[in-house]
This record gives C-alpha cells, structure tokens and sequence, in this order.
C-alpha cells in the first residue's frame, strides 16, 4: 500500500495503544517520541489527537458495575481519560508540543507555533477520531493517520468471523455500511461512525494502521509503502 508525503500530519492515536490493559506503555512512549522529533527536526508538524484506552474503560466499567449510567456520564469519563493521556503525551513531547491541549476543536488555534499540537475528547457524543476529522477541516488536511491495535480494516469482525477479509483500501459508502451511523461511549471501531461522516463530507482520506509497529508508522510518514487500509 503506498502511502502520503506532506509536511503536516494529523494522527488520531488509539488511547489503547498509549495505556493497554497492562497499564501506560513506557517502551512505546520513548519510541514514539522518537519518531516524532526525528520528524519535526526535518520541518514536519503533527497533530496528535489520543483516545481515553484502557483508562476511559477502566472508569467505563466500574460506574457501571455501581448501577446505571446515563450515556453522557459515561462519556465525560471517558473525555476526562483522553485529556489526562493527552496531558501525558504534551508532557513527553514538552521541548516542542504547543503547552495548552486542545479540548474544542471548533475554537480557533491562537498562537501555535510549535511542532506538535495535541488534542484530546472535547464532549459528549463525539469521540478523538471526530475531533481529528474537526482539526483535519479546520486545518484544510487531506488525510488523518489512524493509529490503533489493529493492522487493517477487515470486510467483517475477525473476531466473530472466520471468513473475515483484510482490505487495502474501501470507499467511505462501503466503510460507513460496515460500521453504521451512531457513536456509543466506548465502541471499538476501526473509525468513529460519525467522523466517518464528516470524512467523507470533506472528502478526506483516513489511513487506518497499527500504531504498536512503529516502522511501519514510520513508512507511513516518509511516503513509503505500508500495511494498512485506507479509507476514501
């Protein structure tokens, strides 16, 4: 699969790759921190947008295991775990990250300069995916890095279907028909439905990768050949 070129980049980093089950994963922060500032010293910028991963689950389950939860609570915990990994993420990359998070990706960026701005949830009903499809518009960006545990896009759920296809690449009408039109806190999707609505609004392409194998991220930012799907 071949890949972009651009000086700019917009990642929307799965939280489950930054806080797995096992808790914060230091090996991938120091790696990917690398990654990044070998980049930025080249004249590139990024956007990182992080999702709420095991955390946002973790609070998920427990208020749900006291009783019943309104759908917007459970929201808000799951937006208050990406704005603390997004906290992590601005206090790795501190030497070169703008030092205010974002948390409205419809307000204005006033004074960033920096090489790395990151992004976190911003409310109820719309997941990081959507606030990267928000910057990406904002921004006028073409395509959006989708980092997660996952290698591609597969034409059923592997996990329940055995008979399940891995895809190089898929039309928004054809990813939109496999993942419906409603957001739910905590849904694990390759994409968020309803930033898969804005994409294909703004005619954006998404790059759906695994975020874990790093070189192949990597090839994804020098415009090399990578596995992976791309949507759009």
């Amino acid at each position: 699969m071949s890949s972009i070129s651009s000086s700019f980049f917009i990642l929307s980093v799965g939280g489950s790759i930054v806080v797995p089950k096992e808790g914060i994963d230091v090996s991938f922060l120091k790696g990917f921190k690398r990654m990044i500032e070998r980049y930025t010293k080249e004249g590139h910028r990024f956007v990182i947008v992080v999702g709420g991963g095991g955390t946002s689950r973790y609070y998920q389950q427990a208020a749900k295991q006291v009783g019943t939860v309104a759908s917007d609570d459970l929201d808000w915990l799951g937006i208050h775990s990406t704005r603390l990994n997004a906290h992590l993420l601005r206090t790795v990359f501190r030497d070169i990250a703008h030092p205010v998070v974002v948390k409205d990706p419809s307000r204005p960026l006033q004074n960033w300069t920096a090489p790395v701005l990151i992004a976190a949830g911003w409310k109820p009903g719309w997941s990081t995916d959507y606030v990267a499809m928000r910057l990406a518009k904002r921004l006028h960006a073409k395509t959006v890095v989708n980092l997660s545990n996952i290698d591609r896009v597969y034409s059923k759920d592997p996990r329940k279907h055995s008979d399940a296809v891995p895809l190089d690449s898929m039309s928004w009408k054809a990813f939109r028909e496999l993942v419906g039109n409603t957001w739910n806190p905590g849904m694990n999707t390759p994409f968020d439905p309803v930033a898969s609505r804005l994409g294909e609004q703004i005619k954006a392409k998404v790059i759906i990768a695994n975020g874990t194998n790093l070189k192949n991220t990597d090839r994804i930012l020098s415009g090399k050949k990578f596995e992976g799907t791309v949507i759009g």
